[in-house]
């Protein structure tokens, strides 16, 4: 705006002064004008061109009204102005706007001065100026002419060329280039191009090079840019830590996320900006983690300076990486440590925390029970943290106790206590309290419970309530049962715990102890089975005790008689063989059976065949009422017409003790039942006929045969034979006598209707001694079923012994040769026993009622009574002197 302004005003300024000049007014007033002068190209703003003066008229009065002023020039330019010097001089010079050039502007200028005095008289002149060349500096082209150029070179990089600069001389000179400083690293051709002249380390060189460039043409004038060279880094180094610090302190039990340390690093490649680093811990541990961006280290778990291993060692060492890279990066290490200081975090601790301690009643007061601190302890680390006392001693009963002092917790006895008498409260266990409690802030605590038992002392005997005991028991209680009970009572108080016992008696010949009595209750229980027929009446000792005392009292166990014994027969297994054509009513073989009871009468048996009896071919002669019958054949085989198939007969054949049992009676007496097993082979078309004769007994005599080592066997068998024929002697001295009265002289015989016909037609008694060696090896053990006693047996050949007793075997078969002599083969014929061993007045008894002569016995029955009895006692002594029978094989 301002321009417009003025150029408006120069060209009204130029047409007036045109117009003066054109109505004759113009005068001489501009001195030295017209002119002619030079000026230099490029030169600056200001430059004096050329100096001159204005004359005014003496009618101009107050000096110039216009001043001198360029009105116009050719070419057209705004390169000079007029500016006054003082007076009435003036200069024209340079504006600089434009700057001369020689090169590229017009070389002359002609500039038309005009000047008007106050008289209204005008002057127009012109000044010439020619601008003259001068040598001009060299001047940089592209960015170089108008900004500081920055060049990037890589770290690292082998010195190679990094930049062309480009200059240009106005007046078309050859140029040099220069650099300056000279000691950088670089250096300029004399083309202009710039060279690292080494490989640069972003870490150790400077970051950033100013260089000067300098362009000089042939005359000397130069000119000078800048150049900025910035080492760019890569990553070519491993991070550092910043952190100094190695050691931190932190309390235990600090909650998870509390920092523990700003562990920060720095990479070298990063060092003008903020680094991007990675940390992390590579030692494994659970109660730190650090922040992989910030590394931040913090609380992860729980930190227990007062638990293993902090407890000896409260340092924790961490190893921290940081890395530049998350993968395949630079990195460092650093090892820092931790130290965990103890706080009083735990109350003080009792093992056990409930105690129990005995102290007799009647303790004298100041008697220790118990030191507290010897089971206590604190378990923080710090001494100054685990500190405690003893205090609060409480309960009911407490006055009776007292500690010694807080701090020894020594519990001692302050009162006496007795039991006994009435005004004590009836406590036996005194339950007290004591805290025991920290030192330290925040002074934790814990209760401690202490029971105190009063021990009785014991200063009364057990007293039962009877002297004495009797019960009554069936023969056949079960065992185990309770018969009985005692009971004892203790005035001690409280009331002592009685144990019961028997010390004496209470046994039999088989068994320690037949009874039990319950240690507690009191109550009497059989061991085993009671036996009327052995012993009817126990007589043992019981003894109530409270363990230092006790008493005892008498019992008497009166054993009631039961028909608890089955028949027991011999042989209980015999295997027959029988021709096809065997007449009925045949004593099969001369097979008999014979049965004991040891609590029936020998009239009470009965005798049937339960299984294999097929088509009732067999039977037994007498059914009942005899401890002794005979098989018979009941009927014929018929094979023929195929009414029977089997060849072998299995004959289960059971013998009960009921016969003297009325019907009425039957339904609550208890029956026992034996068993014999018969093998009946039936042989078809005998090559040999079998006969049978009544009169024949067949008597098998068995030998040992004992092993080389057994030395003492025959030495004990040869003494036993020779005791029992001395015993035989003596009983056939004792039975002479009564035999001489038993068959007198051919004179002094009997009426003959006292004898019986068929003793006079006796047959001769044929024995037969069959010799068969044995093996004595008894690889089994029973019980016989008569006596109760134990006894042992070889399995293959049926040999038998009492156990743990010699029994000459030459004895059991010499009784069986003479039994076998003597016996007659007939039914109802007595047989002659040998005599027991009971007493001589006993003996005689029984030998009188033996040697009386018997009736004939009727259908049905073989023996009387009196025969029976005697054979029964017989066996019986047998069984009691070691006789023991052989089954049959």
């Amino acid at each position: 705006m301002k321009d417009r302004v003025t150029k408006a005003m120069k060209n009204m300024l130029l047409f007036l002064i045109l117009l003066g000049v054109v109505s004759g007014r113009r005068s001489q007033l501009l001195k030295g004008l017209p002119a002619t002068s030079t000026v230099e190209e490029n030169s600056a703003a200001g430059v004096a061109v050329y100096n001159f003066n204005v004359t005014v008229s003496p009618l101009a009065s107050e000096g110039v009204a216009i001043l001198p002023t360029i009105v116009n020039s050719n070419p057209l330019t705004e390169a000079f102005d007029i500016e006054p010097k003082g007076g009435l001089e003036f200069r024209v010079i340079t504006t600089g706007n434009p700057v001369l050039d020689y090169e590229t502007m017009p070389k002359r200028f002609d500039l038309q001065i005009f000047v008007e005095d106050t008289a209204g008289r005008t002057d127009l002149n012109i000044l010439t100026i020619y601008v003259t060349d001068k040598n001009e500096y060299p001047a940089f082209q592209g960015n170089m002419a108008i900004q500081t150029v920055t060049i990037y070179v890589l770290e690292r990089r082998p010195p190679e060329r990094i930049y062309q600069v480009d200059a240009a001389d106005p007046e078309n000179a050859k140029l040099k280039y220069s650099l300056l400083p000279a000691a950088a690293p670089f250096l300029i051709t004399a083309s202009g191009a710039i060279f690292s002249t080494k490989e640069f380390d972003y870490e150790k060189d400077p970051h950033c090079y100013f260089l000067n460039v300098t362009v000089t043409d042939p005359d000397g004038l130069n000119s000078t840019r800048t150049v900025k060279i910035n080492i760019i880094n890569i990553n070519d180094e491993s991070p550092y830590f910043t952190t100094k610090q190695r050691i931190y302190r932190i309390p235990e039990e600090q909650s998870p996320g509390t920092i523990v340390a700003n562990i920060t690093a720095k990479d070298p490649d990063d060092e003008d900006s903020p680094s991007r680093l990675f940390y992390s811990i590579q030692s494994s541990n659970r109660h730190f983690s650090i922040n992989p961006a910030t590394g931040v280290l913090q609380v992860t778990g729980r930190i227990d300076r007062d638990a293993l291993p902090l407890r000896l060692h409260p340092n924790i060492s961490l190893v921290v990486r940081v890395e530049d890279s998350p993968s395949s990066g630079h990195a460092s290490e650093m090892e820092i440590t931790i130290v965990i200081d103890d706080v009083n975090d735990n109350p003080p601790e009792c093992h056990p925390s409930a105690f129990r301690k005995e102290a007799n009643e009647n303790t004298a007061p100041g008697t220790f029970l118990v030191d507290l601190r010897n089971y206590c302890k604190d378990i923080d680390a710090d001494p100054s943290n685990n500190q405690f006392i003893f205090t609060g001693l409480s309960g009911l009963g407490s006055n009776n106790f007292a500690l010694e002092s807080t701090v020894s917790g020594r519990l001692v006895m302050t009162g006496t206590i007795d039991l006994e008498n009435p005004a004590n409260p009836g406590v036996e266990v005194y339950t007290l309290t004591v805290r025991v409690q920290d030192i330290a802030h925040p002074n934790y605590s814990n209760i401690i419970y202490i029971y105190i038992r009063i021990k009785p002392v014991n200063e009364f005997f057990p007293v039962f309530h009877n002297l004495s005991y009797a019960f009554s028991v069936s023969e056949i209680t079960k065992v185990g049962s309770s018969i009985g009970r005692v009971h004892a009572i203790d005035k001690d108080w409280p009331p002592s715990v009685i144990t019961y016992s028997i010390v004496a008696g209470a046994g039999t010949r088989d068994y320690t102890n037949i009874f039990w009595i319950s240690p507690t209750k009191g109550d009497v229980r059989i061991l085993a089975r009671l036996d009327y027929e052995t012993t009817q009446k126990h007589i043992f000792t019981v003894q109530a005790s409270d363990q230092e005392k006790s008493t005892t009292a008498s019992v008497t166990v009166n054993v009631l008689e039961v028909n608890d014994e089955e028949p027991v027969c011999s042989p209980n297994f015999f295997s027959l063989q029988i021709p096809v054509n065997l007449a009925v009513g045949t004593n099969i073989n001369g097979f008999r059976i014979e049965c004991q009871d040891r609590d029936s009468d020998p009239r009470s048996f009965r005798y049937f065949i339960n299984e294999g009896n097929e088509n009732s071919h067999f039977t037994f002669s007498p059914s009942a009422g005899s401890n002794t019958s005979h098989l018979i054949l009941a009927s014929r085989f018929d094979y023929e017409s195929g009414l029977d198939t089997h060849w072998i007969y299995s004959l289960r054949v059971h013998i009960t003790d009921d016969n003297l049992v009325s019907a009425r009676d039957k339904t609550t007496h208890l029956t026992k039942t034996g068993t014999v097993t018969l093998s009946i082979r039936v042989i078809p078309n005998p090559t040999t006929a079998t006969t049978t004769t009544p009169g024949f007994t067949a008597v098998t005599r068995r030998e040992n045969r004992y092993s080389p080592s057994a030395w003492y066997v025959p030495l004990v068998v040869t003494a036993g034979g020779a005791l029992l024929l001395g015993l035989l002697a003596y009983l056939g001295l004792l039975l002479l006598p009564r035999l001489r009265r038993r068959c007198p002289p051919a004179g002094k015989a009997r009426s003959p209707a006292l004898i019986n016909a068929s003793e006079k037609k006796k047959p001769k008694k044929e024995v037969v001694v069959t010799m068969t060696k044995l093996n004595t090896v008894f690889d089994g053990e029973a019980r016989d079923p008569v006596t109760g006693r134990m006894y042992e047996f070889n399995t293959r050949s049926g040999a038998r012994r009492w156990k743990k007793s010699i029994e000459p075997l030459q004895a059991m078969l010499a009784m069986q040769v003479m039994s076998s002599a003597t016996e007659n083969s007939g039914q109802g014929v007595d047989r002659t026993e040998a005599p027991s061993k009971k007493e001589p007045s006993e003996k005689r008894k029984e030998l009188t009622a033996a040697t009386k002569p018997a009736a004939k016995p009727s259908a049905g029955q073989s023996e009387t009574p009196g025969q029976v009895g005697l054979r029964l006692q017989k066996k019986k002594e047998e069984s009691e002197d070691g006789g023991l029978s052989s089954a049959a094989p």
